[in-house]
């Protein structure tokens, strides 16, 4: 018996990185995984033959979370293909980082439609379906930087900040059709992003950890399995961060999620 057996989870940007890592752990689970990544590209198709052989139904979506019109349309067909969904995880996310002076407004609104209207559209247009269900667990990626901020990210910080607003705020609504919203701050997570730091800002990061290492796309997977299954059928409007708050590295590049 899996935590997540005969579940549906619908998943954002889910072809690579974090996302892939919380669709595989939810499969390995029994969940059923319907995910979208903004086209069907070779990788996002290689990632639903993956999740396939864990012996669960899974397909691929080709979606921009950040169109209303075309979020609502694929859950519609999500709905179609699986019946129901159970779990929504908001995972879609970019990155325009500069420093404010330099920022550009198109550099401020690309990141405030994919991370933050991404989370209003897809959770506005699933909740119909989890308000009749009488129940479902809404996950949203934020970030320790929507928290604490971060230099050079300003648009960024400000976007995850909002869905720590939206998701506190969301679970004050829908606790009564025991439909749960909780976000997830990961910090400083290996990914190619980080990866292609310099080995020194990569060691002043960790320094600053408190296990002294960066955390991995499975170690949110976890955490996210957690707040999906009914070990955590009490726990809503919560942010969970899955490292210690660092104080501020200098660096041009991101280095967390």
């Amino acid at each position: 018996m899996g935590l997540l057996d005969n579940k549906v989870a619908l998943i954002t940007g889910a072809g690579r990185g974090i996302g892939k890592a919380i669709a595989l752990r939810f499969a390995q689970e029994g969940c059923n995984i319907a995910f979208t990544d903004i086209a069907l590209n070779d990788v996002v198709m290689e990632t639903e033959k993956e999740l396939a052989t864990l012996g669960v139904k899974v397909k691929a979506y080709a979606s921009n979370a950040a169109n209303f019109e075309e979020t609502h349309q694929v859950v519609d067909e999500i709905v179609k293909d699986f019946g129901r969904i159970d779990i929504l995880v908001n995972n879609a996310g970019i990155t325009k980082d500069t420093a404010l002076k330099r920022m550009t407004e198109e550099q401020w609104d690309a990141v405030i439609n994919v991370n933050l209207k991404s989370v209003f559209n897809f959770t506005k247009a699933v909740q119909p379906v989890m308000w009749k269900q009488a129940g479902g667990s809404v996950i949203n990626m934020s970030s320790v930087v929507g928290v604490s901020g971060n230099a050079n990210q300003c648009n960024y910080s400000a976007s995850k900040a909002g869905i720590i607003g939206f998701t506190k705020s969301a679970a004050k609504e829908m606790g009564v059709r025991n439909i749960r919203h909780n976000a997830i701050a990961p910090g400083f997570i290996i990914t190619a992003m980080t990866n292609a730091l310099p080995e020194d800002v990569r060691k002043q990061w960790e320094s600053l950890i408190p296990l002294r290492r960066g955390g991995t796309p499975e170690d949110v997977a976890n955490v996210a399995l957690f707040l999906a299954s009914d070990l955590s059928s009490y726990v809503t409007g919560q942010v969970i961060a899955t490292s210690a708050r660092m104080s501020r590295v200098r660096s041009s590049t991101a280095a967390v999620v």
